[in-house]
């Protein structure tokens, strides 16, 4: 298969693209990106765009891929709702309609976060915001939308882009597996069920953590 990847430069899009690249099911991963990896490799194409919705001028270079993978997203500390919205719901919408257009028969994937409100009417800014970027991206033309909501996930080997707080809850993973084991996945997991979801599907389009822990292994 042929998939997009966006976020590569953060910790969820850096995890998932490595476990892309060394998956023999996967044949080439198209990165869009502000700007460019270090890293190379032979199934590597990437695509730098500086504003994200300027990307209906390249149709050419979206066409034919099986699914994205939207990694790509902002902090929720320090922003109001207007502008929390503005940087999620603003960000992901309008790509993906656009690429809905280019390529409906596409799989997306958009990683959204544990405790999500698809309600959209709940306390917490963050997941109201969430929840409703996931509701829209459902209403859209493609073959499938799935809204992954992974918890802490622990990084997979050779990634770069980790936060000290990631490495010390990484250390301490055989205890918070024990206690919260439906908060806490790998990123090599969050990946393998990624694959999988444009390969075979799976039976809901939200995607909690004990889903993608099934959905790893399918």
């Amino acid at each position: 298969m042929k998939i997009i990847i966006t976020g590569a430069t953060g910790l969820v899009g850096e995890g998932v693209l490595l476990v892309c690249l060394e998956n023999q099911v996967v044949k080439e991963v198209l990165i869009i990106s502000r700007k460019p990896l270090t890293l190379t490799h032979e199934k590597l194409k990437e695509l730098i765009v500086e504003d994200f919705a300027t990307i209906k001028n390249y149709r050419q270079d979206l066409e034919n891929y099986d699914g994205c993978f939207f990694c790509a997203g902002a902090s929720a500390v320090g922003e109001n709702e207007e502008s929390f919205t503005r940087k999620t719901f603003g960000f992901v919408v309008p790509f993906a309609e656009i690429l809905s257009q280019i390529n409906p028969a596409m799989t997306f994937i958009y990683v959204s976060g544990n405790r999500t409100d698809s309600t959209e009417k709940g306390k917490a800014m963050w997941a109201r915001v969430k929840g409703r970027t996931e509701n829209a991206l459902l209403k859209l033309s493609f073959k499938a939308v799935y809204n992954f909501r992974p918890g802490f996930m622990k990084p997979v080997k050779g990634q770069k882009n980790v936060r000290s707080v990631y490495r010390i809850f990484e250390v301490l993973s055989p205890l918070w597996y024990l206690l919260f084991p439906n908060w806490i996945c790998t990123m090599r997991e969050v990946g393998l069920a990624m694959i999988n979801c444009v390969s075979k599907g799976y039976k809901t389009p939200i995607l909690e953590v004990k889903d993608i822990k099934s959905q790893a292994k399918s």
